[in-house]
């Protein structure tokens, strides 16, 4: 369709702008199927630069990574859907630039796409490491679900595999690796693994366990270089001289907004899009969602970006009626995310910022990994994290909602219902 607009027929036989959506994401696939859910009749054109229809990227690092998980399982709809509910899929399709003005996106083909509403859904992408030897064969990112292929022929029974980076993703490929069978050292620069997310009190739990599945947890050390031989990685050399020895080098050190289209489009852009609490960005038609939106959350009082799922599945409901000119639509639902590792897994509701609270108070030992945290300011919860204790997120996130001062011994006692905090 190069040098052509998209639009669509109204019913009295003008032409209709569709809405456009920039990137097939989970986002964006979730954004079209609550237009249609919301009556909207008109065209949605939903553009990816992937080939994949949109799917899902938590399995990519927990169960498709560990080959529990069917490919066809991650895909948020099934092939046909899209046609049956007349969304103009364009997969394998790059976006060279967004005009406001002239409400147009031009494709990397020169073709030309006229939009009545536009919502950008374009993610995050991988950090790259900025060592020597980073561009070797064998340093693996993970963001896209052919990251996740290559990731998964690596973890081969005795391989020796080393994650830069104990963040979420890096302790979820450190526990696929070792589920099956590869030696796995792990670096990380600061203390403890998910120092800044979860705080000294929490992470060491984290720290625990997997040293007890056998990982080589290496904290406090700063990766130098990354050694080779004929084009491949053959291990990653430290600031102190010592090298680790590996395979496979999987990369984690955090994903960076996706705003490259949004800034050259003038959008308002810091850490992330910046939207207000309908998602609506600086331009009154554009709207974002997902991790590329730095969206006002009126019940923290401040712009907030999550990089997680369900912000990835809740906001497009929002954004989608946000959209179609509903006043009510606002964001404000309390963060979510979850991961599995081992034989441990958790749910966290709520927002913190590093160094954000007083105190933590435990219900249940963590030495047994049975147990719910909450973080305090001046005696109110700011988020919980519940460890194999299951079924009280939705009391949880009432208490961070709810703003108020707990006791805070009744909050560590488990014959207290949550409730009745």
């Amino acid at each position: 369709m190069a040098g052509t607009d998209t639009g669509t027929t109204g019913a009295g036989g003008g032409r209709q702008r569709p809405i456009v959506v920039v990137g097939a994401s989970l986002g964006g696939a979730k954004a079209a199927e609550a237009l249609r859910e919301a009556g909207y009749r008109g065209g949605i054109v939903l553009i990816g630069e992937e080939h994949e229809r949109p799917y899902e990227r938590p399995p990519l690092s927990k169960g498709y990574l560990q080959g529990k998980t069917p490919r066809e399982k991650i895909y948020v709809h099934p092939p046909q859907w899209y046609a049956e509910h007349d969304v103009t899929l364009r997969l394998g399709t790059a976006v060279a630039a967004i005009d406001p003005a002239g409400h147009t996106v031009t494709l990397a083909d020169d073709g030309r796409i006229e939009y009545a509403k536009l919502l950008l859904t374009t993610g995050s992408v991988p950090r790259r490491l900025p060592v020597p030897g980073a561009d070797q064969d064998g340093v693996l990112y993970l963001r896209r679900v052919e990251d996740s292929d290559r990731i998964r022929a690596a973890l081969r029974p005795g391989a020796r595999i080393a994650v830069i980076g104990a963040g979420w993703i890096g302790l979820e490929v450190a526990a696929a690796a070792r589920e099956a069978g590869a030696e796995v050292t792990v670096l990380e620069a600061l203390e403890l693994p998910l120092l800044r997310v979860l705080g000294r009190e929490v992470a060491q739990v984290f720290a625990d366990l997997h040293r007890e599945h056998g990982v080589d947890l290496r904290l406090g050390v700063k990766v130098a270089e990354l050694t080779g031989e004929g084009g491949s990685v053959t291990g990653v050399k430290l600031a102190d001289g010592t090298t680790v020895a590996a395979d496979a080098v999987v990369v984690g050190i955090g994903i960076a907004p996706a705003t490259g289209l949004a800034e050259a489009a003038g959008l308002e852009v810091d850490n992330g899009i910046k939207t207000d609490q309908h998602l609506r960005t600086s331009d009154p038609d554009v709207y974002a969602a997902g991790d590329v939106a730095n969206a006002y959350h009126p019940l923290f009082g401040r712009h907030v970006r999550v990089e997680h799922w369900a912000n990835a599945l809740n906001q497009p409901q929002t954004a989608a009626r946000a959209l179609l000119g509903q006043p009510d639509a606002v964001y404000d639902r309390v963060p979510y995310f979850f991961t599995d590792q081992y034989d441990l897994g958790m749910e966290y509701v709520g927002y913190v910022e590093p160094d954000g609270y007083d105190r933590v108070v435990f219900r249940g030992d963590p030495a047994t990994r049975e147990f719910i945290a909450f973080w305090l300011s001046g005696g109110r919860v700011l988020a919980g994290m519940n460890v194999n204790v299951w079924d009280v997120t939705d009391p949880i996130r009432e208490l961070v909602r709810s703003g108020r001062v707990v006791d805070t011994k009744a909050l560590a006692d488990p014959k207290v219902p949550l409730g009745d905090l």
